[in-house]
């Protein structure tokens, strides 16, 4: 059964019924079915693990689970598809977020909603909890708040952080990019890609491509195309202004996609079709925003020899989960400190690797469900943590 078709047979009841109670339990390791096996797992036994690692901190690594506890930290304020519904509201995307952790990386997590939008207040929060946990997720934070939350918890935590709705679009993004590429024998470096929406994926797939060393970007955000010298550019735009656009273009999506060779969605507005109609030929569309993409891929493939969307129930999707379960899994496998760019795009050409004995024109990134991918991605992370010096 396609894809397409699970996804329209779903009913509200059955999703009901599936979240009721939580996603989301605890499993015990080791049985306690006998008075020793609970003096050994509590008291007394506990005592002597505590004691050893009150001398030694660095025992809690292998006597705990913390080291591969990952916290899946979010205020609610910036939900795929639902926007700022709050802390209580998002548990069951983090819970969903736990649930892919385990299912596709073997890795434990905890879903952390915050009942608050200050970055201090936050920081301050999960440096307190640091020793229960061994890596932050953040999760749907709003945009520009996400950039220095997730600068300052990079300065404060001694353990990986990442921003999934940035570096996970990223790296997906650039994986598909690569498999588009090479389906039609293109380079990146000829390339000029336009990103609809500055926010917090859009900035960040717009750093990794120019990383991975594509031609050209030209960023969009609701006012029109970022340039140097635009007017109430904040200063993550201000920074992308001076790195981006290096075709000097000015105005908005009609002179941003005339001639471009990839368009990428990442901003819930729409796009025509004669837009797109006027881009290169044999031009790449990834229309991103869920639910809804920017244009619809028949109508897209009317022009564009590639199309990709966010969806499960069409050809192409580009999601996360590709990503983050390999990448903190790499991360945390090197005990590696931060999160580098080089894990970054070590994880997006682990990810192109998978998907380079299948490639077509409807397969330019693995299925969601590969089970090839998580340790491929996590193999590739933790040798660049090493080659990097942070593991």
């Amino acid at each position: 059964m396609s894809d397409r078709i699970v996804s329209e047979s779903v009913t509200d009841d059955e999703i009901f019924r599936a979240h009721e109670g939580g996603k989301l339990d605890i499993g015990v390791t080791r049985p306690i079915s006998d008075p020793r096996a609970l003096a050994i797992a509590y008291t007394p036994g506990v005592a002597k693990v505590s004691r050893a690692i009150a001398e030694d901190a660095s025992l809690a690594a292998r006597y705990t689970w913390a080291h591969r506890l990952v916290a899946v930290v979010s205020d609610g304020t910036a939900v795929l598809g639902l926007g700022d519904i709050g802390a209580s509201a998002s548990l069951p995307v983090m819970e969903g977020k736990a649930a892919l952790f385990k299912t596709f990386g073997g890795l434990d997590s905890i879903p952390l909603v915050l009942d608050t939008t200050d970055v201090d207040e936050i920081v301050e929060t999960l440096v307190r909890l640091r020793p229960s946990f061994g890596a932050v997720n953040l999760e749907d934070v709003s945009a520009p708040r996400c950039f220095e939350l997730e600068a300052r918890l990079i300065e404060a935590l001694d353990c990986p952080v990442m921003h999934d709705d940035q570096h996970g679009t990223a790296v997906v993004l650039l994986a598909a990019l690569r498999g588009a590429n090479q389906v039609l024998d293109r380079k990146l470096d000829d390339q000029r890609v336009v990103i609809s929406g500055a926010g917090a994926s859009g900035i960040a797939c717009a750093k990794i491509l120019l990383a991975a060393g594509v031609g050209d970007v030209t960023l969009i955000d609701s006012r029109g195309i970022i340039h140097a010298g635009r007017d109430h550019l904040n200063p993550v735009k201000t920074e992308m202004a001076r790195v981006t656009n290096l075709a000097g273009l000015r105005g908005d999506k009609p002179e941003a996609l005339r001639g471009a060779d990839v368009f990428v969605g990442l901003s819930g507005s729409t796009v025509a079709e004669e837009l797109i109609a006027t881009m290169a030929p044999s031009s790449i569309v990834f229309a991103l925003s869920n639910p809804d993409p920017e244009i619809h891929p028949d109508v897209a493939t009317r022009h564009a020899a590639i199309v990709a969307t966010g969806r499960s129930d069409f050809p192409n999707q580009i999601n996360n989960v590709l990503a983050f379960p390999g990448i903190f899994r790499g991360a945390l496998d090197a005990g590696a400190r931060r999160i580098t760019e080089n894990m970054k795009l070590a994880a997006a050409d682990a990810i192109a690797g998978v998907a380079s004995e299948d490639l077509a024109p409807d397969m330019i990134v693995p299925s969601a469900l590969d089970p090839r991918v998580a340790p491929e991605v996590a193999a590739a992370v933790a040798r660049a943590a090493r080659e990097d010096g942070v593991a």
